[in-house]
This record gives C-alpha cells, sequence and structure tokens, in this order.
C-alpha cells in the first residue's frame, strides 16, 4: 500500500510511535525513526524492524525541542528520500501539578515538543507533499485535545492547540491531495502513561492503584487501556489512498470517554 512511500514517526522508538512505524513499515513505507534512547539499543531496534518488515528503516536523533534540529532532521530526510509522504507527530511528555505549582521549565518544555514541534515538521514537509500532489499528516493527539483534566495544564494546552492546527492545515491544504488528520487516544498502556503514575498519585494523594482505577480507567466506559495496535490501524487507514476524503479529523479512539 505504502511502496515507494516515506513516513517520518517522531517519538517512535517506544510506546503508539514504534507501534505506528512498524505497522506503517509492514505496508511497505520507507520509515524514519526519532527519538531518545540507548544508542545500541535503538540500533538493535532499527536492525531488527528493517529485518521483520523488509522496509528501509533509518533513526535520526534530533532534539525536537530545539528548531534546528528539527530543520536539520527535515534536511535529512529530504535529501535522502525526496519527501516525506507520511509525518506522524506523536513525540510527547507529560508533567502533572496544580497549575500554581507548575514549573515553567516543564511548560516551556511541553509546548515546545508537544505543539510547536508540530508546527515546524508541518511546515517542512508540505513543500514536497505540494509538488506530489500527495501527502499525509497524522498528529497523535489525546482525548485530552477535546477535554479536559486537573493538573495537566501544559498537555491539556497543547492538545488543544494540535486540535486547531490539525483543523487549519487541513482546511489550507485541502485542495493539493495533502489530508491532515488528528487521533485522540485515550488511556494507552505506555511508558508516558506509567510514568504520571506516580505523580498523579502524590498530586492526588492516593495511592498508585487508585490512580490507574479511580483516576485513568474512570474517564473509559469501557474500563479498558486503548491498545497499541488500535492506533496504529487508524494511522495505517488515514496513510492510505482509501482515507483521500478524511481530512481536517479529531478522531478519538478513547473507549468512550468523550463521549460522556
Amino acid at each position: 500500500m505504502l511502496h515507494g512511500k516515506t513516513a517520518l514517526v517522531t517519538g517512535s522508538t517506544s510506546g503508539i510511535g514504534l507501534g505506528i512505524a512498524r505497522a506503517l513499515a509492514a505496508q511497505g513505507a520507507n520509515v524514519i525513526l526519532n527519538g531518545f534512547g540507548d544508542a545500541a539499543a535503538t540500533e538493535a531496534l532499527r536492525a531488527g524492524l528493517a529485518e521483520e518488515t523488509g522496509a528501509s528503516v533509518r533513526y535520526d536523533g534530533a532534539n525536537l525541542m530545539q528548531q534546528e534540529a528539527i530543520e536539520a532532521m527535515m534536511g535529512r530526510a529530504l535529501a535522502e528520500f525526496g519527501a516525506v509522504d507520511v509525518l506522524v507527530n506523536n513525540a510527547g511528555i507529560q508533567h502533572v501539578a496544580p497549575i500554581d505549582e507548575f514549573p515553567t521549565v516543564k511548560w516551556d518544555a511541553i509546548l515546545a515538543l508537544n505543539l510547536t514541534a508540530s508546527f515546524h515538521t508541518i511546515r517542512l514537509a508540505l513543500p514536497p507533499m505540494k509538488a506530489k500532489k500527495w501527502g499525509r499528516i497524522i498528529n497523535i493527539a489525546s482525548a485530552h485535545a477535546l477535554v479536559a483534566s486537573p493538573y495537566k495544564s501544559a498537555y491539556v494546552a497543547a492538545k488543544h492547540g494540535i486540535a486547531g492546527l490539525t483543523k487549519t492545515v487541513a482546511l489550507e491544504v485541502a485542495q493539493q491531495g495533502i489530508t491532515m488528520n488528528a487521533i485522540c487516544p485515550g488511556y494507552v498502556w505506555t511508558p508516558l502513561v506509567e510514568r504520571q503514575i506516580p505523580d498523579t498519585a502524590r498530586a492526588r494523594g492516593i495511592s498508585e492503584a487508585e490512580v490507574v482505577h479511580d483516576v485513568l480507567l474512570h474517564a473509559q466506559p469501557t474500563k479498558q487501556f486503548v491498545r497499541i495496535d488500535e492506533i496504529a490501524a487508524l494511522a495505517t487507514y488515514l496513510a492510505s489512498d482509501g482515507a483521500a476524503s478524511v481530512t481536517g479529523a479529531v478522531l478519538p479512539v478513547d473507549g468512550g470517554w468523550t463521549a460522556q
């Protein structure tokens, strides 16, 4: 389905991003991984994914909180492949604290990675997409792009921003063969979610078990974590020609959370 296409997935050395990268590679796309991690482990991951799927898999360790690093990463991708046909903005971080105790450095970092980095990758990916009259941009937002939760001011603000950015760019490129959509997962069992449990427990004064049952899964009527492969399947569909008329959509995959 994606043979001859190149996909760049940010934050793809683990979790949702890795699941999406694996799914796109399985469809024949060249894949550029991005994220932090031990060099040897990352190389093993890259080589294993290439062997598993038969795709061309590269790794770029650009720090997406730095504009210059993003520009360099996109330049390398365009120099090697000519275009980033499928751009998946997935990288993100989280911090949980009351706003009057929220560290300003954390606010700046979350906005930089969760929102501003997507602005830069999108603006740099679009010219080659326009030249080819084909492109797919998929932002991994969150149910928090649609609803709020306490103690997550920066994350919620950034994800609401992603929803607005998605709709705006979709309108700008609607007649150029390019689609732009956002996937809004509920709670998926990933390292990001796992790491925020102790902070949430401290912020709310409850146990970690209570965080899982009463805070995380309380929001999801299914009472189950969303699976990574479910998010990857939707991303693969959005990258396909079959989704050519799906654009500007902010799509919840949240076990019914935002239906309430």
